[in-house]
């Protein structure tokens, strides 16, 4: 059987921001993986995490949008970011008008947009939010909101940690109706 000298034996250490946004773009290309319910990430070795959503998940990134409509600039949903920790996808974000000229539809985002939600799901743990949040904000986040839909709360994360409140002039009184 002939040697494979082109395919790369095994991964000696976690993939640079470049290699990760590539493979994250490979793997939006990817016909095979069009129709996989959920979001895709890759952690920082490259392996892909898979996150199911149930309809109360969706209905809350949608009244995100809706809410993040009075700001100027563009909402998305499941929107993909390179980080040191891997490709994230954020289960909504905002970007400034500033932000989408420089960088339009990039995927992944090499730069984090303004602000960037994550909903909780029954599979996420802390420790995993907490590094969702530092990653984020490493790749350049204002803020970082995580939305606790059990406990009907939310959380707002800056540079400088643990918020009291968001910059973001929004109402978010009903979103857990």
């Amino acid at each position: 059987m002939g040697r494979m000298t082109d395919v790369q034996e095994l991964i000696e250490k976690p993939l640079s921001r470049e290699e990760l946004a590539l493979r994250y773009r490979t793997l939006c290309d990817d016909p095979c993986l069009v129709s996989v319910p959920g979001k895709i990430e890759l952690d920082a070795w490259g392996r892909m995490v898979m996150s199911p959503a149930s309809n109360y998940h969706s209905a809350l990134q949608a009244l995100l949008v809706g809410k993040l409509a009075v700001l100027r600039g563009r909402a998305f949903v499941e929107v993909s970011v390179v980080t040191s920790a891997g490709g994230l996808v954020a289960d909504v974000a905002w970007a400034s008008d500033d932000f989408m000229r420089a960088r339009g539809f990039e995927t992944p985002y090499t730069r984090a947009p303004e602000l960037c939600i994550e909903v909780v799901s029954p599979s996420n743990s802390r420790k995993e939010l907490r590094e969702k949040v530092a990653a984020y904000v490493e790749a350049g986040t204002v803020e970082v909101w995580i939305v606790f839909p059990q406990s009907t709360r939310i959380e707002f994360h800056g540079p400088e940690g643990l918020l009291p409140r968001s910059q973001y002039a929004i109402d978010l009184a009903d979103i857990f109706g």
